[in-house]
């Protein structure tokens, strides 16, 4: 059985709450069209589209009753014919009560073995109760009359609101000390949660570290490439044998983590991000920390994240050095990104001609080399230094602001810290708040599964 689960922005859960748990204390109902992370392992409702049932339609409107004309499903369903999209009804408890009631099992049934006939592609639908906190419980329905609980309900936003289906994990032995700190809330919901990690070099090998031992209950890890000599220096839990025999660097880590023996699922995919199993596993998890330097990879993963609604938190180090073991710069930055606000390409990190640059070395490595001798190519760095300590600071900055999201517990709102940025020649850290709305990804919130895969031809 699929584990199901719900993603959307602070933005949809804020217009979803204004609607639902209006004054009066009277139920409300509102509909959404939902883009799919589809698959037999994880099925993932991404919201797109809202649609208020007004309250006006109502003919019944009480604190413990609402109903509506279904007419106002037929838009969404003309709207998710043959593009596989789901339809998902919210309405509101005005109780704390977490539970559907028989009327609501009667109301589901009927509604969505319509909408199941209608559409005819046998793909599940779900509905979810939002309750006057503003949290959600909800369940996905397979063939119209199937009901299934739904793992997760997540918010996306400058925190990460999320509420979880099943019963909390049991506390872990290894865990106590993080209890102390974050409390048994927090820690169980990283139990409950899944993680990508792009790049599993210096910074990589360091928030998987992390992530690990704070007690992550999934961790997805791609990189294509081999341990070697010259990583031995930052490559945690690495060692000579495995550059001499050349073991992919995800093997390595995922041993390691294997031997805390903490419980983990560990998913090492020694593949290069642009391919389709890697998307789709990525896009499986809750979040995803890109640690790669690579402006076509982060160019992907922001878009992913947009499909997907996922929070993406992307770590960078610069280390200048002249050669001569003069040091000239340490610089980094650990950038959070929420799907409907700015982006990377809108916040300046790379450029579109970087992207295509980079796309042309890994798919024709002759052509790129004689564009970048003929000078159509500059400032990309093949070969910049990175050392342990810098990665380690500015990996563990990452792991706390994916903490910090989760928990709050700074003295600024988390609207503060879009980014952080640290100069180790000072020591400085300066903080930025998020800026507009990227025009590139916006249109693209919550698509899901497409094809071509992320509307990239080269994932067709």
């Amino acid at each position: 059985m699929p584990n199901y689960a719900m993603r959307m922005t602070r933005n949809q859960h804020a217009r979803l709450r204004a609607h639902l748990l209006p004054n009066g204390g009277a139920e409300a109902v509102a509909l959404a069209l939902c883009g799919r992370r589809s698959g037999e392992d994880r099925h993932v409702f991404l919201v797109r589209d809202i649609v208020p049932v007004p309250h006006s339609f109502c003919s019944t409107r009480r604190p413990d009753r609402v109903t509506w004309p279904t007419e106002t499903v037929e838009p969404l369903v003309r709207s998710a014919y043959g593009l596989g999209q789901a339809i998902v009804k919210f309405h509101s408890h005005r109780s704390s009560y977490r539970e559907f009631s028989s009327l609501d099992d009667q109301s589901d049934k009927q509604l969505f073995s319509s909408i199941s006939s209608l559409l005819g592609d046998g793909l599940p639908h779900a509905s979810v109760i939002m309750l006057p906190d503003g949290s959600c419980t909800g369940r996905a329905i397979e063939d119209g009359v199937e009901f299934r609980p739904m793992h997760s309900i997540s918010v996306v936003g400058d925190s990460i609101l999320r509420w979880d289906g099943g019963a909390d994990p049991a506390e872990q032995g290894f865990s106590r000390r993080n209890v102390q700190v974050f409390g048994m809330g927090t820690v169980a919901r990283l139990r409950t949660m899944a993680a990508a990690i792009v790049g599993c070099s210096g910074t990589g090998s360091v928030v998987i570290e992390q992530l690990a031992r704070l007690g992550i209950g999934r961790l997805v890890l791609i990189d294509p490439d081999v341990v070697e000599e010259k990583n031995l220096n930052r490559i945690l839990n690495s060692g000579k044998e495995d550059a001499y025999l050349g073991k992919p660097k995800v093997f390595v880590l995922a041993s390691a983590i294997a031997r805390m023996g903490l419980g983990q699922d560990v998913l090492p995919l020694p593949f290069n991000l642009i391919t389709r199993r890697a998307i789709r596993e990525v896009a499986a998890c809750d979040v995803v920390f890109g640690c790669t330097d690579g402006a076509e990879a982060r160019h992907v993963l922001n878009r992913l994240a947009t499909f997907y609604l996922m929070p993406y938190i992307d770590v960078g180090v610069r280390l200048d050095a002249d050669g001569s073991g003069g040091i000239s710069n340490i610089t980094g930055a650990v950038h959070y990104l929420q799907p409907g606000g700015s982006s990377l390409l809108s916040r300046g990190v790379y450029t579109i001609e970087q992207v295509e640059a980079e796309e042309l070395r890994r798919t024709n490595l002759e052509t790129y080399r004689a564009r970048r001798n003929e000078g159509y190519i500059r400032g990309l760095d093949e070969n910049r230094p990175g050392v342990i300590n810098v990665n380690m600071f500015f990996a563990s900055l990452a792991v706390y602001e994916f903490l910090g999201r989760l928990h709050e517990f700074r003295n600024l709102p988390n609207k503060s810290y879009a980014v952080v940025r640290g100069n180790l020649m000072e020591p400085l850290l300066a903080t930025e708040v998020d800026g507009e709305s990227c025009d590139v990804l916006s249109r693209h919130i919550g698509r899901g599964d497409v094809e071509p895969l992320l509307e990239r031809p080269d994932m067709s």
